[in-house]
């Protein structure tokens, strides 16, 4: 796909449902399933997709995320002739600084995509888990001369009104879109994943921005204007996983899913494989009071107390007598001894002292924020 299409990642969400989880990163660069981040599927899908020039959108708290991607090189991004790119907020000519929504992200970056003249542009939400070849969907889109495809997943009736829900005809061609109804009519969910002719999508964002200037979201404005304009919108159904893990329940569950051996979405397979970033670090300890069922400790953990169904990233210490059960922690955590993590998320950076219960009640997900630290910490020097 050298010159045909380019993908755009917008990646700036604040992610404030994720609570403590965002104050100090956005939302793709949250870490996800022991070694990577939210973003790393999105990036290998591109990867894997055989489309090899990537505009990152960054704006709410880039540094975590920007250091992540650096030049691509994880996912094989790093070519001369393309490449990934961290596109951030400028201070343009008419004084505009921040992106207003989605539309305008893409409008104020329309010089990175000019630069490589695409036929195609694929917009792509850079906070979900999936995986997904991209080429299918261009395909689709090209066969039936479309001018906007959206990628959508059908989702259960009672969830619909979450979700931007697109009512198609026989033909899977777009006849109206619904933003979160309450009444839905159908249970076709968009996944934030849009491929559009680009000279089209590019005349309507500068003659808009030099009118109205009310083209700043797809979802609000630009989907219904191209639904009022004739057109062509498909709509292009996905069956595999995806999740969109924007709640803490929503990541902690993804999370919880990840440890299945036999989850559709096969981590394993080496023919698709989720590339990341991942510091060097020391092959995992587990000492003789160690005691781990159905679990994934990565690299640089020192275990000596029971781990159960839970997921432990890089570097994490877990003390003598402490238990941890359904939950994820994130890296370079320490939990003392005798410490009963349940139902939880543990940020990177935590610090959980000897003794303390951090454990999830009622359905609730008990969450501990970035370098947060839960009871007394003793001395250790002692």
């Amino acid at each position: 796909m050298k010159n045909q299409m380019v993908a755009m990642i917008l990646a700036g969400g604040q992610g404030t449902r994720l609570g403590k989880l965002t104050r100090e990163t956005a939302k793709p660069a949250v870490p996800f399933g022991g070694k990577y981040r939210i973003i790393d599927f999105a990036l290998s899908n591109c990867a894997n997709s055989g489309i090899n020039k990537v505009g990152v959108v960054t704006q709410y708290q880039p540094l975590e995320l920007n250091e992540h991607i650096g030049n691509g090189e994880p996912w094989g991004l790093n070519g001369g002739d393309g490449g990934a790119t961290i596109l951030q907020p400028y201070s343009s000519a008419d004084g505009e600084k921040w992106f207003k929504g989605t539309a305008h992200a893409i409008y104020q970056n329309i010089a990175y995509i000019d630069r490589y003249n695409p036929e195609y542009v694929l917009v792509l939400s850079g906070d979900h888990i999936y995986k997904m070849d991209y080429s299918n969907m261009l395909e689709f889109h090209i066969a039936h001369k479309a001018s906007l495809t959206v990628g959508v997943i059908p989702v259960p009736m009672e969830e619909a009104p979450r979700f931007g829900i697109m009512n198609t005809d026989q033909t899977n061609r777009i006849i109206e879109f619904e933003e979160k109804p309450k009444e839905p009519k159908s249970n076709l969910a968009s996944m934030g994943i849009y491929i559009f002719n680009w000279q089209v999508l590019r005349k309507y964002l500068v003659e808009d921005q030099a009118k109205q200037r009310e083209m700043e979201d797809f979802g609000k404005n630009v989907i219904p204007t191209y639904l009022e304009n004739g057109e062509n919108c498909f709509a292009y159904a996905f069956d595999g996983y995806w999740k969109d893990v924007g709640t803490i329940e929503s990541l902690w569950e993804a999370n919880m899913e990840f440890l299945d051996p036999d989850h559709i979405l096969n981590i394993r397979d080496e023919e698709w494989r989720i590339y990341s970033k991942n510091p060097v670090s020391p092959p995992q300890f587990l000492t003789e009071t160690s005691d781990v069922t159905d679990s994934m400790i990565v690299d640089g953990c020192y275990v000596a107390g029971e781990i159960t169904h839970s997921i432990l990233s890089q570097n994490v210490r877990v003390g003598n007598g402490s238990v941890v059960r359904d939950s994820l922690i994130m890296a370079n955590v320490t939990i003392g001894e005798n410490v009963t993590i349940e139902h939880a998320i543990i940020g990177e950076n935590a610090k959980i002292a000897d003794n303390a219960n951090v454990i999830g009640k009622n359905g609730e997900i008990e969450v501990v924020g970035y370098a947060e630290v839960i009871g007394g910490l003793k001395d250790e020097d002692e």
